[in-house]
């Protein structure tokens, strides 16, 4: 169960997305101004990394643009996860944390395909051990826990992930919008802009490999 502290972090979490989007190619500014708009937690059995799915919308450019961005939180560096990290931050509780690019995270995305099986619970962002039920899943076939995927790589468009023996992948849109395709083995979770709630957009998908 992840437990929201509340508490201090510095520098911030959207100071370090910040830093974080020019180095990425589906970013479309160039100086990131945010404000965050929504998302959701998952739990990590073992109880030792933060996982959170975080839509923020970058206010630099001519309108709004919403970005997807998946974090971790370690407190440790990860394992030859240097090209994954976005910063550390000093936890006014917890201390130093390392904060990754959860599309490059191991734990992070074995959660993800436990989701999109159905045997985890999305996790309200800002409340400890509640569910949310705002975040739509549709389960597909059960794939196996501890599958083997592969390593991450980013388009202008989408991070994507290949799924072992699976002949599929996890594809995160970076730029989520439109409807959701509500497709088996898809999540899709709302935002808010302007304090009006919009329709969830979708934030990973489960899709056959080209």
């Amino acid at each position: 169960m992840a437990v929201i502290h509340r508490t201090t972090l510095t520098p911030s979490k959207l100071a370090l997305i910040e830093t974080l989007l020019p180095r990425r190619p589906w970013y479309r500014g160039q100086s990131p101004r945010l404000r965050k708009v929504g998302g959701f937690r998952l739990d990590d059995p073992a109880g030792a990394v933060g996982i959170e799915f975080v839509l923020v919308v970058d206010d630099s450019a001519d309108g709004p643009v919403l970005y997807n961005v998946p974090l971790t939180y370690r407190g440790a560096p990860l394992l030859d996860g240097d090209r994954a990290l976005v910063g550390t931050t000093e936890h006014g509780v917890l201390g130093r944390r390392w904060i990754y690019d959860g599309t490059a995270d191991p734990v992070a995305l074995g959660v993800v395909v436990e989701l999109l099986s159905g045997r985890a619970v999305a996790q309200a962002q800002n409340h400890s051990d509640t569910p949310d039920p705002s975040v739509l899943v549709t389960p597909a076939d059960i794939l196996p826990s501890g599958i083997g995927l592969g390593a991450a790589v980013d388009s202008d468009t989408a991070t994507e992930i290949p799924i072992g023996s699976a002949g599929a992948v996890l594809r995160f849109p970076r730029r989520p919008s439109g409807r959701p395709s509500g497709a088996p083995g898809s999540v899709a979770a709302p935002y808010e802009l302007g304090g009006e709630r919009r329709a969830a957009v979708e934030v990973v998908a489960l899709l056959p490999r080209k």
